[in-house]
């Protein structure tokens, strides 16, 4: 039995979870969306005295529940709660790598890592994207750049990384390919997720020319990287960018932050790609 929280009160769900189990010796009651719930707290003799032939799961989504309260005290006595926290930005790639895996496919790191980048750390919302791919792609296969263009949407060619990666090798003429999709694609290429995909990579140049001759072990753990992978990038754009230059590009990466967000600059209309052209001139030249 599923029921929901905007539709049913406290009465309904005891109802449900007091009913006897048909041809089984338990039955189970999902109540989703419980924050919505008016009557919610006159759950509390239910949960007080619960039926042993009901297993009640609760969803509680978006609030954090007061365990401290009457209620809550109640709850951590009788039931098993779980707090499933969201995932850090940088847990996402490992994440997909490992529901992949449970669908029989494999992906290599850099892809995981621009999933995550253009679809954030919503978990429903990557595993929606994710079954297009286990829907159509073969079991065993490894699923590629030019796989997730095609049933993602999202470029293998001209996507936040390969920017990234076009600035830290002083590619100028790949970053100005790149930025001219951007700009025929600009919601799908934000100047939000564009300045903070830049300025956590120059962050971590910064934090590499701290690190030099450190060993590969404590540099990945420096810059919280799961993988060797994609230590070459940082070492390159390092090579190109000197620490007084990172400065200058983290510098930069703020002043434009602020400007396409219409603080302290007078930049009011001036359209997003245009400020995001701006400034990978600038930190190019």
């Amino acid at each position: 039995t599923i029921l929901y929280g905007k539709e049913v009160d406290f009465k309904a769900v005891i109802d449900a979870a007091r009913r006897y189990p048909m041809m089984a010796q338990r039955q189970v009651v999902l109540l989703k969306e419980a924050q919505e719930m008016q009557t919610f707290a006159q759950l509390q003799s239910y949960f007080e005295q619960p039926a042993a032939t009901t297993v009640l799961v609760i969803c509680y989504k978006h609030k954090k529940f007061n365990l401290n309260s009457t209620l809550g005290k109640v709850l951590k006595a009788q039931a098993v709660v779980l707090d499933a926290k969201s995932l850090y930005d940088n847990q996402v790639p490992e994440w997909i790598a490992g529901y992949l895996q449970a669908q029989k496919l494999k992906i290599a790191p850099q892809a995981a890592a621009l999933v995550a980048e253009y679809l954030g750390n919503d978990l429903s919302k990557v595993v929606n994207e994710l079954d297009k791919l286990a829907l159509n792609v073969p079991a065993g296969s490894e699923v590629t750049p030019a796989l997730i263009e095609q049933h993602i949407g999202i470029s293998r060619e001209y996507n936040v990384f390969e920017l990234q990666n076009a600035i830290g090798q002083r590619n100028i003429r790949k970053a100005n390919l790149i930025l001219r999709y951007f700009a025929s694609n600009p919601k799908k290429n934000p100047m939000i997720m564009v300045v903070g995909t830049l300025y956590n990579f120059f962050s971590k140049v910064y934090l590499l020319h701290a690190l030099q001759g450190q060993p590969d072990k404590e540099v990945l753990a420096a810059l919280q990287l799961r993988s060797t992978y994609f230590l070459k990038d940082y070492r390159l754009a390092a090579r190109h960018f000197s620490k007084r230059q990172v400065e200058k590009v983290i510098g930069l990466l703020r002043e434009y932050d602020l400007k396409s967000k219409g603080v302290e600059f007078n930049t009011t209309g001036t359209p997003d790609t245009e400020l995001m052209r701006e400034m990978v001139w600038k930190i190019l030249h």
